[in-house]
């Protein structure tokens, strides 16, 4: 199977956000597909790993916020590369509480907020179809796609997104981030991995070169 193909369907960017008690969670998926019109249902597709699959199906209710391509990088990496089980996500964002929801407002376009109202098993994701109640635009940016976040912004899928793809690690040195899957190439880079100042980050997530390992 050639899994590339999967790289040829379009795909939107998105973070999905809850609240269940007083913990707020919140994550980034590519899979959000509008079912129904006049009775507003989507779909959305999220790993069962995720802390925010758990919070979800505690509370049952979702918002669904439109990134917008002036989106922050490092917002994209916070909600995409870290769990909201050990991580505050919410910690350096403008948001607001809204029906006892958190509403994103940095870097977004539109928002819809919504009650999951059944769950399909699909091995490694869950996908919550949600009946949207409310919704927002809030400018009119460029809304992100996933087509322009890899080829502009140069980001990656998350190891948990249904994109993923296992990168071609053959040739020479290569050093795989553990957060991201970013991959450092040497035959490819100008600086040897290992010549790289300390204060080097992955330029996908942010984290430092300490959170690399070797991988031939």
């Amino acid at each position: 199977m050639d899994k590339n193909a999967f790289r040829k369907l379009t795909y939107g960017l998105y973070i999905v956000s809850s609240k269940y008690e007083d913990t707020l969670a919140g994550c980034v998926v590519n899979t959000v597909t509008q079912i129904t019109s006049d009775n507003p249902i989507v779909a959305i597709s999220i790993n069962k790993d995720n802390y925010t699959n758990k919070i979800v199906k505690e509370s049952k209710r979702v918002v669904i916020s439109v990134l917008s391509q002036n989106i922050s990088k490092d917002i994209i990496s916070t909600f995409g590369f870290y769990s909201s089980k050990d991580t505050d996500k919410f910690k350096d964002i403008k948001f607001d509480i809204e029906d006892d929801l958190p509403i994103i407002k940095d870097g977004v376009c539109a928002y819809l907020i919504g009650d999951v109202i059944n769950m399909v098993d699909a091995e490694t994701h869950d996908i919550f179809l949600v009946r949207i109640s409310s919704t927002k635009v809030l400018n009119d940016d460029e809304v992100l796609t996933y087509k322009y976040y890899g080829e502009n912004m140069k980001g990656k899928s998350p190891k948990k997104a249904p994109t993923y793809i296992e990168s071609n690690v053959s040739g020479g040195n290569k050093y795989r981030c553990l957060i991201c899957g970013h991959i450092y190439d040497d035959d490819i880079e100008e600086v040897k991995f290992t010549d790289l100042p300390d204060d080097w980050v992955c330029p996908v997530c942010g984290v430092s070169k300490d959170k690399f390992e070797k991988i031939n």
